[in-house]
């Protein structure tokens, strides 16, 4: 406090009144930071830097997953002090599971995850999705495909309609990338682009078993509506898009710049972690 304010105030006077003695308080200012302070200064500019990267949405727990990524290895409990000490926090994560309203004819399709959205090799089980992004041209809308052993966004397309091809578009890109033929799993709920004819024709042809949630349980397929939550979360909820184009360049930019490159950050360092 007294080097804070000691362009306003005498530093004698300010040393008599807290009871400091001045010998030691000039001691303290030209003592060089302990080895501790300098590291600790270290890991605070990269916090800020990493807090930055993230739009300002992460808090300490992904923060420190982050730094752990990147082979450092300091505590929880230090990254969260450092954070509150420079003021930065992040945004918490509020869930508000809601009944959706079945839009979907009454095709009869099985359930193959059952709420098991654990996967022991890529492309074995995907879900997928459509969610709206509101902008002043009225709204995109946008399909995924997540792969459930990574949670990597393998599959995606944005139009202004929502319609079949949509979905079609996005399990297309998911399929450019898949190298092998092998079958995978497709979770989705019951909307009307799910059951249509034409998407469920394009995923025998393409050798996709689909599978799909109870009407109106949302919770089917959670794990497509948790990434949902974290793109509006940490992204579309934090802009204002005065056109399409401008919203499906910032999703772009959250897609694949921002949540898969972290995926595969925190998978290549699982990877080292596990050869070692």
């Amino acid at each position: 406090m007294i080097e804070r304010c000691r362009e306003a105030f005498p530093v004698a006077m300010m040393c008599r009144l807290l009871c400091v003695s001045t010998s030691g308080y000039y001691d303290w200012r030209g003592r060089k930071p302990s080895a501790r302070q300098q590291d600790n200064a270290r890991l605070a500019r990269r916090i800020h830097q990493l807090h930055k990267e993230s739009d300002g949405v992460h808090g300490s727990p992904r923060i420190w997953e982050d730094l752990r990524s990147d082979g450092e290895t300091c505590s929880l409990n230090r990254v969260a002090r450092l954070m509150k000490y420079d003021g930065l926090q992040g945004i918490p994560s509020v869930r508000r599971w809601k009944k959706k309203p079945s839009t979907a004819r009454p095709e009869h399709v099985l359930n193959h995850l059952q709420r098991d959205f654990s996967a022991d090799t890529a492309n074995a089980k995907w879900v997928t999705d459509i969610t709206y992004i509101r902008t002043a041209e009225g709204w995109l809308y946008l399909a995924v495909i997540i792969d459930l052993h990574n949670g990597i966004v393998v599959g995606w397309s944005m139009s202004q309609t929502m319609e079949t091809q949509l979905v079609v578009q996005a399990v297309l890109m998911a399929l450019w990338q898949k190298l092998d033929k092998e079958s995978v799993i497709l979770h989705s709920d019951r909307g009307s682009q799910f059951t249509s004819r034409e998407y469920q024709k394009f995923l025998i042809d393409h050798n996709i078993v689909s599978s799909m949630s109870a009407v109106g349980s949302c919770y089917d397929n959670a794990a497509a509506e948790s990434f949902f939550g974290l793109l509006k979360r940490e992204r579309v909820n934090r802009r204002r898009y005065l056109t399409r184009a401008e919203a499906r360049a910032d999703v772009f930019d959250y897609i694949e710049r921002f949540y898969n490159q972290r995926k595969k950050r925190k998978l290549a360092s699982q990877l080292q972690v596990t050869l070692n």
